[in-house]
């Protein structure tokens, strides 16, 4: 560690004992990471994140009292400056889809070793996504969701839990726009774009903006 860069501050909610130990163990071990606090179940993990505002969470997707899921969905409404990152043994497309879709920044399998998590952690807290390989072979093999037309009148409710911002930025990345001209006509900063696009790849399984793009145009969105 130099004296120019704090650790990163991580809190560590998996149900297991052996392996929540196990961890904090691992991750204290690393130069450029401290682990300030461990959860149990998804109620300790949100009483220990709001007592130690820590940078990031590693999270378990299924653990007792309130799961992964609703865990995630209440950090990132309550505590949205704290990235999650999901860790378990679940990859089917539904549990990886709605953990992005409650607010998870990365999702990684138990498989990982601590060079892939630390990399995880770091790369989310900085608002990047970082998708096991697995994972993003699951999503990348997932059928595309069917899009059925809207009422009269209603909104389009935009798919895979996009954000309007990210649903408005995909239809311009579906116009061939890159992301200088995305910033420059949605009045952001590139590294704002960069973030978003990171998420929409992330959230609709695009391996890069050819697939997003194919996505788009299946979506019928720009």
């Amino acid at each position: 560690m130099t004296e120019r860069s704090a650790p990163l501050r991580v809190v560590v909610a998996d149900d297991q004992a052996i392996v929540r130990d196990g961890l904090v163990l691992l991750l204290n071990g690393l130069p450029d990471i401290e682990v300030v606090g461990s959860a149990a179940n998804g109620e300790q993990a949100l009483a220990v994140v709001a007592e130690h505002q820590p940078d990031a969470i590693l999270l378990d997707l299924h653990m007792p009292v309130l799961d992964g899921i609703e865990t995630t969905r209440r950090l990132a409404a309550e505590h949205p400056g704290v990235a999650i990152v999901v860790l378990t043994t679940y990859v089917d497309d539904t549990s990886v889809r709605e953990a992005l879709r409650a607010g998870a920044r990365s999702y990684l399998t138990k498989d990982a070793d601590r060079t892939d998590i630390a990399r995880a952690l770091h790369a989310a807290a900085g608002g990047l996504t970082v998708l096991d390989p697995q994972v993003h072979a699951t999503l990348l093999a997932a059928p595309p969701p069917s899009a059925a037309p809207p009422a009269s009148g209603a909104a389009i409710p935009a798919p895979d839990g996009l954000t309007a911002r990210e649903f408005e930025i995909l239809a311009l990345i579906a116009k061939g726009l890159t992301n200088q001209e995305i910033a420059a006509q949605l009045f952001l900063s590139s590294h704002t774009v960069k973030t978003h696009v990171n998420r929409i790849f992330a959230k609709t399984g695009s391996r890069d903006r050819a697939a997003a793009i194919g996505y788009a145009h299946r979506s019928n969105i720009g």
